[in-house]
């Protein structure tokens, strides 16, 4: 196994991640990124993004590769290997070789909770979506659904309820995770119909979503939406640094000022953290932030 130094290790090719790599070479870091699947993050697979300051409108995949590009012109140094644990003296470990740094970046991200049905995966960017707020307004005067219980899918509800002619809000259980303030105000909409006690059950459609069955108490039903948003939580990934960071009770990192973690010089960044808003933008400003401060503190120990 080789061993390597480097001024900062990231963990994770995001847009938290990328974001950091863009500002560390800026200001001549040697660096190096670890990824074990592929640039990018859960943004590659947006159909279209919309909501991202100074852009009318970009696909996923191209915003992903074009801040692939960004830092791959700056001669960033991209691995594709699984980290397989980090030590507290900035070590980082992967199947094929060890590597040190005087900083390590975490920015692994979080990957939505899947139905795992057929066509699911089928019918992504076609009418299923993990975010209400990146893609609601392509469903713009039609029906959609939105499923989960809790506070992430009343938000979703809430906000499709302003843009589309129906909502279908779908719960597994009678009794929501959700605050009850919330809960209350969406029943006011007249266009949100609840269907509680019910689980998705099959997607249906050719070329796009058509419509999706459910089914309580063994019955099945079928609604009619052109939408799916999916909201029944996000997982990440992070119990590989449970040495070196502190884990909520969901496996997010904890960091008091949303940079640092309990062990000095071990930073995070983006989804993989315990934060409010998990958006393209505030991975993009987690990443800065995160090489900003890497980038301080390396010259303060010169």
């Amino acid at each position: 196994m080789e061993e390597f130094f480097y001024d900062v290790i990231i963990v994770g090719a995001g847009p938290a991640g990328l974001t950091s790599a863009l500002y560390l070479l800026r200001a001549n870091k040697n660096i190096l990124i670890l990824e074990k699947e592929s640039y990018g993050g859960q943004i590659l697979n947006a159909k279209e993004i919309q909501n991202y300051p100074g852009i009318l409108s970009i696909s996923g995949y191209d915003f992903a590769t074009n801040l692939y590009h960004q830092v791959k012109n700056l001669s960033g140094n991209i691995k594709y290997e699984t980290v397989l644990r980090v030590e507290k003296d900035k070590t980082v470990i992967t199947e094929k070789n060890k590597y040190q740094a005087n900083c390590v970046i975490l920015a692994t991200g979080s990957s939505h909770r899947k139905l795992n049905i057929a066509q699911e995966k089928d019918f992504l960017g076609k009418g299923v979506s993990y975010c209400a707020t990146c893609d609601g307004n392509f469903y713009k005067g039609k029906k959609v659904a939105v499923l989960g219980g809790g506070n992430t899918a009343i938000e979703d509800a809430l906000y499709l309820s302003d843009i589309v002619s129906k909502v279908y809000l779908i719960h597994r259980k009678s009794e929501f995770r959700a605050d009850n303030t919330s809960v209350e105000e969406l029943k006011k909409k007249e266009n949100v119909i609840f269907l509680l006690n019910r689980t998705v059950v099959s997607l249906n459609g050719q070329e796009k979503l058509e419509s999706i069955d459910l089914e309580k108490e063994k019955t099945k039903e079928t609604i009619e939406v052109e939408g799916l948003f999916i909201a029944i939580g996000q997982e990440p990934k992070n119990e590989i640094f449970q040495n070196v960071v502190d884990l909520d009770e969901k496996g997010y990192i904890i960091s008091e000022d949303g940079v640092h973690t309990k062990t000095k010089g071990i930073l995070v960044a983006g989804d993989t953290r315990v934060k409010t808003l998990r958006q393209l933008t505030t991975a993009v400003s987690d990443g800065s932030i995160a090489a900003t401060t890497a980038i301080r503190e390396i010259n303060e120990k010169e």
